[in-house]
């Protein structure tokens, strides 16, 4: 059976009291400073997304149907509903490959947190900074235990996590933002869970990967607002022995860890686990490029010099990314761990420059990415979820050598966080349509939310763009 103690509903019990309860004087201060790095770098995602063809597609989707124009869309001088709103916003941040990632949780904690409640603090309720800070906390530490809960098996079953687990982190949030007491945010999680859904066969080229954040901040949103006015949820959303979240998505009835739920409540903080991303592509490749870049400091080498390049991971990375390339859009390539490699060694960075439509067909990185080959190492495997992203990389030379590199986690992860400087710099390259005294003022809000009366003055800082 699942590892789990007490009643038939303890666990969300726990959770909304957590969520219902967290105030900012409450949370230690690295935990709020890291937080605020993570909502920064969250903003210049989802500002950088704005442009981008499906989110441009989505923006115009949805101004043809909202009558309603409450909430920002981040980085354009457009307004919708605040549950489209969310839907958009989550989306422009997950829009290309840039966002935060809670490795052991496997979710972007940003992307799913913040549309939803952002969306509360603009339209629905005046909420002070220390409160929106709190809030965000909330989110980003309630959808992380609910991956740790549900293990590495669940995307290795083919549930995308960011649409399955992010329903909780907006909810959570959008309910601390609402200020529900623990029995509304019951119902908050029970509405939201119930509408967790997502398939990881869209990474193949599908844009609709991109909105599987946007649509969990959306359920979340809906959760907490419909439970604000007694609407009611499924209460055991998480231990329900049939039809709950746990039971449904393992298709088990013990392959998860209730306990995980709400472990370490107060004690241990998920935000300092979220890592942030210096390469525009999925998280699962970042160990591989940054052990490559090593490689090459140490023994450079040309493409002619080049025989092949084993990756060695866990059956995790295998089934996520390493797969043969296809040119099947932008969202294959970002994901694709051998194209990313390509990349890599022909460009010297993988970063928002070196993706464009063009560059999906480019016949030199697809001839390269074939001379990258990603195998299972049983015994990385077998470290389970916490070192699924854990790599040993053999680059082989044509003159016999071999120059081998193992990375646990890559640059910027929760074991080497980036200084905030590094944070800055990234934001103000997402952000370059920002005048530097724009980007400034948001900078100095978003690192100094503690001292804002009203959150409405970060979002009114937000660009407007075109």
């Amino acid at each position: 059976m699942a590892k789990h103690s007490g009643g038939n509903d303890i666990h969300t019990r726990r959770i909304a009291g957590f969520v219902s309860q967290l105030a900012c004087e409450q949370i230690p201060p690295a935990v709020r400073e890291r937080a605020k790095l993570l909502i920064l770098d969250s903003l210049g995602c989802g500002i950088y997304g704005a442009a981008l063809e499906w989110c441009r597609i989505m923006q115009q989707t949805f101004v043809g149907l909202d009558a309603t124009r409450t909430t920002t869309i981040w980085g354009t001088a457009q307004k919708l509903s605040s549950t489209n709103a969310a839907l958009v916003n989550g989306t422009q941040v997950q829009g290309f490959e840039l966002d935060d990632v809670h490795r052991d949780g496997v979710l972007h904690c940003g992307a799913v947190t913040l549309p939803a409640l952002i969306a509360v603090a603009e339209c629905h309720t005046d909420l002070s900074g220390p409160d929106f800070l709190a809030a965000a906390v909330a989110g980003y530490e309630i959808g992380p235990r609910v991956g740790r809960c549900m293990g590495q098996e669940h995307i290795g079953q083919g549930w995308h996590s960011g649409a399955t687990l992010g329903v909780f982190s907006a909810a959570a949030g959008a309910a601390r933002g609402l200020a529900l007491d623990a029995e509304r945010t019951v119902h908050a999680l029970g509405i939201a869970g119930t509408q967790a859904a997502g398939l990881m066969a869209a990474q193949y080229g599908a844009m609709v990967k991109r909105m599987h954040a946007g649509r969990s901040s959306q359920s979340g949103l809906y959760g907490a607002l419909l439970a604000k006015e007694g609407f009611t949820g499924i209460r055991e959303v998480f231990e329900a022995p049939y039809g709950g979240f746990c039971t449904t998505f393992s298709r088990s009835t013990d392959r998860f860890d209730l306990d995980a739920l709400s472990a370490g409540f107060g004690s241990e903080w998920e935000t300092m686990r979220v890592a942030l991303k210096f390469y525009s592509c999925v998280g699962s490749n970042h160990t591989t490029l940054d052990a490559i870049r090593d490689i090459r400091a140490r023994r450079p080498f040309t493409l002619d010099e080049l025989d092949r390049v084993v990756v060695h991971g866990s059956r995790v990375t295998v089934d996520h990314v390493g797969w043969p390339y296809k040119p099947e859009g932008l969202t294959s390539a970002q994901l694709n761990l051998p194209y990313c490699v390509a990349t890599l060694l022909l460009e010297g960075d993988v970063f928002v420059g070196q993706f464009t439509e063009a560059a999906v067909e480019d016949r030199d990185r697809i001839a390269l990415s074939r001379q990258v080959e990603v195998v299972e190492d049983e015994a990385i495997t077998a470290r389970g979820a916490r070192f699924r992203h854990m790599v040993r990389v053999d680059v082989h030379l044509r003159d016999g050598s071999v120059e081998s590199e193992t990375r646990e986690a890559p640059r910027g992860s929760e074991h080497s966080f980036a200084p905030t400087a590094d944070i800055v710099e990234k934001f103000r390259k997402l952000t370059a349509a920002m005048s530097r005294r724009q980007q400034d003022a948001l900078v100095e809000a978003t690192l100094g939310l503690e001292n804002l009366a009203n959150a409405k003055d970060l979002i009114r800082l937000l660009p407007t763009g075109s």
